[in-house]
């Protein structure tokens, strides 16, 4: 049996996930987190053989939780599901060690064969994604500017180009106003900009945001 752990903010959708995987013979979904503080103790205490990792969590983001998970379980396979394009997270998502990338828009039977795939050691991608992490590496070094960002500035960028101020943003993440002005301040000085117009015009034109 494929033990499965399931982090999300919504409960909606953790409920819908649990409804598809546990539909099959050979997956159960044994936990889940509704942010970043629930999920990190199950990771350490708990048993898996995949999880499935929204980016968008209270707290540490799950593009960090990410990080913090290949570091302390460097054999579990994650899966990041999430409502943003391949196009704005799947070769960062990669890069950072996750076993597969795939957007909430995907049918049910996806999640299972990506849940088997990734539970069996390999990975799972689509051909889109294949094709843009093939080209992020031979671009190498010479990649945009927004590539430089961290993960939580990277997901600042894209709220801020949403149209989301500094204390929305704060609330939506669970950190202070200080803490995302210091992240603002340090994005617009990687991205060379001087406001939030340059930084959303940017987003804009290079799809960051739909």
């Amino acid at each position: 049996m494929i033990r499965v752990l399931v982090a999300d903010d919504h409960a909606i959708v953790r409920s819908g996930l649990r409804r598809i995987l546990d539909q099959t013979s050979d997956i159960a979904v044994e936990g889940e987190a509704a942010s970043s503080a629930e999920l990190w103790p199950l990771v350490c205490e708990g048993r898996w053989d995949a999880v499935v990792l929204d980016v968008n969590l209270p707290g540490r983001s799950g593009l960090e939780m990410l990080a913090d998970i290949k570091r302390e379980r460097p054999e579990l396979p994650v899966l990041i599901l999430t409502v943003y394009s391949e196009e704005q997270y799947a070769v960062r998502a990669l890069k950072a060690g996750a076993a597969g990338f795939l957007t909430k828009e995907s049918a049910p039977e996806k999640l299972i064969e990506a849940v088997r795939k990734i539970a069996q050691g390999g990975r799972f991608i689509t051909p889109e994604v294949a094709d843009r992490l093939a080209v992020s590496v031979a671009r190498g070094k010479e990649g945009p500017p927004h590539e430089s960002l961290s993960d939580r500035e990277f997901q600042i960028l894209k709220m801020i180009a949403s149209g989301k101020t500094v204390s929305q943003i704060g609330v939506e993440l669970s950190l202070s106003v200080k803490t995302i002005s210091t992240h603002r301040t340090r994005i617009l000085k990687k991205m060379k900009m001087k406001t939030n117009a340059e930084l959303t015009h940017y987003a804009i034109r290079n799809q960051l945001v739909e």
